[in-house]
This record gives C-alpha cells, sequence and structure tokens, in this order.
C-alpha cells in the first residue's frame, strides 16, 4: 500500500507552562498543507526493513536514519507487538517533507505507516500518541486546535485552500534546545490562539491577523528573520515561523504574488515550495 502523507504548519504556536514531568504544554492551531512524504508498506513473513529515498538539496543538511531509529521502523514495531503479529514488513519513504524544519515530517510517516498497517491488517489503531505527541492529528490531518503536550485534538473549521510559500533556513535548532530558550524568555508576547480559532470559524479571511509563534522570539535565526522580511516585501499577507523551525510560511492573496516571492527565495538559494493548506493528510496512490 502507498500513500502520499501530508506536512502541517502551525498557524500559531504558544508554550503555556512547563509540567513536572518536563514537558511543556502548548496552544496551537494545526493545518495540514499540500507537501508530501510517500510512503510505501509491504507486508512480508518476517522482519522490519526500511529505505529512504532524499532529493538531492535533503540530503546535506537533513540526515534522516534509515534504521531502527526511524519512527517508521519504531511504529512498525509498535503495531505488530500491540496486535501480537508475527509477520514483519518493507517500508519505503520517498521524503519530500523537509526534516528539522517544524513540518512534522517524522510524525506524518509514523501515521502513514499506522494507516497502512491497520488498512492491511484490518487491526485498530491503538494509543498512537505512544509513537510521539503530533502522531494522532496526522492521522486525519486537515485544522484543528491542539492543546496539553500536543495530544489533544479538537478539530475545528476548514481552513484548507488558502495559498502558502514555505521555506526553510539552513539554520536549525534541536527541541530540546529551542524549549530551554523558551524557559529563559522574560515577559514573553504571547500569540493569541484564542482568537486565531476564533476567528478561523467566523472571519477566515482575517484569521491571519493571528498567525503567530512564541518560538521565533526565543530562537531568532538570521535566515529566518531573512525569509520572513522577503515574504512580507512580497505581500504576504503574515509570515511565521512553524514548530521549533527552521521552516517559514508565507500566506498570499494569489498565486501570481506567491510565485514572485517563490522566485525570489529560490535565487536566495532557500528550500522552497508554493503549495495550499489541504483538509486531510493521506492520499492514496496505486
Amino acid at each position: 500500500m502507498k500513500v502520499k502523507s501530508a506536512a502541517k504548519i502551525n498557524l500559531a504556536l504558544d508554550v503555556t507552562g512547563r509540567l513536572d514531568n518536563g514537558y511543556h504544554s502548548i496552544e496551537s492551531v494545526f493545518q495540514t498543507v499540500g507537501i508530501y512524504d510517500e510512503v510505501t508498506v509491504e507486508l512480508t513473513e518476517s522482519d522490519i526493513s526500511i529505505s529512504c529515498e532524499l532529493p538531492e538539496n535533503f540530503a546535506d543538511s537533513d540526515p534522516i536514519p534509515c534504521d531502527e531509529r526511524n519512527i517508521a521502523y519504531k511504529t512498525a514495531k509498535f503495531f505488530f507487538e500491540q496486535h501480537g503479529i508475527k509477520s514483519g514488513c518493507r517500508i519505503h519513504i520517498k521524503k519530500g517533507i523537509p526534516s528539522q524544519a517544524g513540518m512534522g515530517g517524522g510524525s506524518s510517516d509514523a501515521a502513514a505507516v499506522l494507516y497502512c498497517l491497520s488498512k492491511m491488517t484490518e487491526k485498530e489503531i491503538i494509543s498512537p500518541e505512544k509513537l510521539g505527541a503530533d502522531v494522532p492529528f496526522f492521522l486525519t490531518g486537515g485544522t484543528a486546535y491542539v492543546s496539553g503536550i500536543g495530544e489533544k485534538i479538537t478539530p475545528i473549521v476548514d481552513y484548507s485552500g488558502k495559498i502558502f510559500v514555505i521555506a526553510k533556513a539552513k539554520q536549525g535548532v534541536s527541541t530540546a534546545e529551542a524549549y530551554r530558550k523558551i524557559d529563559a524568555l522574560v515577559n514573553p508576547v504571547h500569540p493569541q490562539t484564542d482568537k486565531l480559532v476564533e476567528a478561523i470559524e467566523n472571519s477566515p479571511e482575517n484569521a491571519y491577523k493571528y498567525f503567530g509563534n512564541l518560538f521565533e522570539d526565543a530562537i531568532q535565526l538570521d535566515e529566518v528573520n531573512a525569509i520572513k522580511s522577503t515574504m512580507l516585501e512580497c505581500n504576504a499577507l503574515s509570515s511565521v515561523m512553524t514548530g521549533s523551525g527552521s521552516a517559514v510560511f508565507g500566506l498570499f492573496s494569489s498565486l501570481i504574488m506567491a510565485e514572485a516571492c517563490y522566485n525570489q527565495l529560490l535565487n536566495s538559494g532557500f528550500y522552497v515550495k508554493i503549495c495550499q493548506s489541504v483538509n486531510k493528510s493521506f492520499i492514496e496512490m496505486e
């Protein structure tokens, strides 16, 4: 079975506290977008194997383990153990979602493996949050308000069909380091996640006014700031970093404006894509 599995962006991302177990509580609006990995899963008699296909422009800056460390491998092992299944599978991942970008590529792959294995074995998906906080969201995708440590997911009004340019900085920050920087912020200005949810539901044309990401203030990457400046100069309605970085999205009111921005960022040497927001994670392929 072969599926295309979507990336996500955080239209808003706020960190609202630190829990006793070391995790952080968040408030966010997740949105799947039309940038995809292709995940192929084939059942075998025994063992799990994984192979990866990387675009040339990913190879240097985005090392992806193609062995038992890969979340897709761990997901298959988890699924088989849960159901007492003795067979194995071959997994092939053709990457289209940049890693270390805040776009959920690994979680999207994990969800795709769960989706395929569930369909092929006719077994249910149990406790996907144990594989990663973002994994349950990717089982459906679309537009959702996300809270807790990322495990509380509430679908909201569909925000698909919007035009985005997404570019990735070469610089990156580990998630752990990003949260350390969040903890060190003094009097941070928090994104208004509640107002974004309200705007998406009642006046979606104004929702962009409430896009925001607390990690931007914490991390302060020069390349992120340069991408944002370019997007805004090209008439983006809003431009915000997604996740803990280092990808940045810009919302555009027309494809012509998006293409002008795309060309400028491409000429500056960044990874860049034009896409639309989409209302589901998976597209089944023949």
